[in-house]
């Protein structure tokens, strides 16, 4: 049988991507694709495992023997809003434990930077004004963390082993040590007011679009700061403009956004209380990744159970 490598890369980076998949996986046979309308198409009998990341629309019909769906990304809502995907079809998200430290990392150095007011006094170099800013301890700021899943996890863990006091929210019941745990829709609006700073790693849902609006930011404590490191469509751009130009949100750290690139116009560029960064909290590292690739595709080559199924229903 065949694994179809699909996405929509650029040509190295699907080299890189299919070098390292081969030697973790010697044994198997791959093809690649990139636009769908010029593919060969005399193979797609053979294939029985994709591989994507961000595939071109379409990429996975016509394959009638296709078994199974690994996706690369740890998101997969575009997948799951491709009304051509095979919806009998079993799909993984990626879930690398490379990725949920580099998240932890992101989350941390946003918090720290957040708590320390190093924000400011960036801003305060671009003045040649020398002013102290006060450092309340970590143990003094209390973290929301919405978002329950690996990444979340993650983050929290990071956050609670450098002394910060974290709460954390998700849909559904869990808990996890030295983290307050909350859950359900009611409990939103305790965590949001009891929180300095909050951050936002929830997967992208029917249910979690546009959650961060004018109700929920009202919510927030005044004061406070937004990291949202999950996907841009939890934010509702007006509303976090109007609570920052009134001063009821001190900042907000912004990895992800409705559309990307951000828009040159877009007036997060220049808001002075906006820091932007490029979709860059946690990148899918293809060395670790391909690992979590690998064990998947020798689960189901012996029969084994698959790791990290997507409830195509809860939409992750």
């Amino acid at each position: 049988m065949t694994i179809l490598l699909a996405t929509r890369s650029s040509a190295d980076d699907q080299a890189l991507w299919l070098g390292l998949l081969q030697a973790a996986l010697p044994n198997e046979r791959f093809v690649t694709t990139g636009d769908v309308a010029t593919r060969d198409t005399s193979t797609d009998h053979l294939v029985d495992i994709a591989v994507v990341a961000n595939p071109p629309a379409a990429a996975l019909q016509n394959l009638p023997n296709l078994r199974f769906i690994q996706s690369l990304w740890a998101g997969v809502e575009s997948l799951l809003s491709d009304t051509t995907l095979p919806t009998e079809i079993p799909l993984a998200r990626m879930v690398d434990p490379a990725m949920n430290t580099a998240m932890a990392e992101t989350a941390l150095w946003a918090v720290l930077s957040l708590h320390r007011q190093y924000f400011e006094c960036a801003a305060q170099q671009l003045q040649r004004r020398w002013q102290s800013v006060p450092q309340p301890r970590a143990d003094e700021v209390n973290v929301a963390v919405l978002g329950r899943g690996q990444m979340g996890c993650a983050v929290a863990a990071r956050l609670v082993q450098n002394g910060y006091r974290v709460s954390a929210w998700s849909l559904h019941a869990a808990t996890q040590e030295g983290v307050q745990s909350h859950h359900g829709a009611a409990a939103l609006q305790h965590v949001l007011q009891s929180a300095d700073i909050v951050v936002n790693v929830l997967p992208l849902t029917v249910a979690t679009r546009g959650l961060l609006n004018a109700q929920t930011l009202a919510w927030m404590r005044a004061g406070s700061s937004l990291v949202n490191l999950a996907r841009g469509a939890h934010v509702v751009d007006a509303d976090l403009l109007n609570a920052l130009n009134s001063q009821h949100i001190r900042r907000a750290v912004l990895d992800v956004f409705h559309t990307e690139p951000l828009p040159s116009d877009h007036p997060f560029w220049t808001h002075p209380q906006v820091t932007v960064l490029p979709h860059v909290a946690a990148q899918t590292d293809p060395r670790s990744a391909v690992q979590v690739v690998a064990r998947n595709v020798s689960a189901l080559r012996s029969g084994n159970s698959l790791s990290n199924l997507v409830n195509r229903q809860a939409g992750y």
